[in-house]
């Protein structure tokens, strides 16, 4: 999908020397791919405080379990 964006030069030329891109697709893909991530990451974080943990549970227990049922 062509795109056309009026971006900062100084900006991209120190994004894509910091991140050792070759040009300037390479660097606005980067970003949005961090962009993404980041976002993603701070998802996961609002998750925490809100699942209850099983105190009693064993992944071990869980491990035996699934192998056994694979062999079968």
């Amino acid at each position: 999908m062509a795109t056309n964006l009026a971006l900062d030069d100084d900006l991209i030329e120190q994004a894509r020397q910091l991140g050792g891109l070759r040009t300037k697709r390479d660097v606005v893909t980067q970003a949005l791919m961090e962009y993404v991530q980041r976002r993603k990451q701070a998802q996961l974080l609002n998750l925490f405080g809100t699942i209850e943990l099983d105190e009693g549970f064993d992944p071990h227990t869980q491990r035996r379990v699934e192998r056994k049922s694979a062999d079968v």
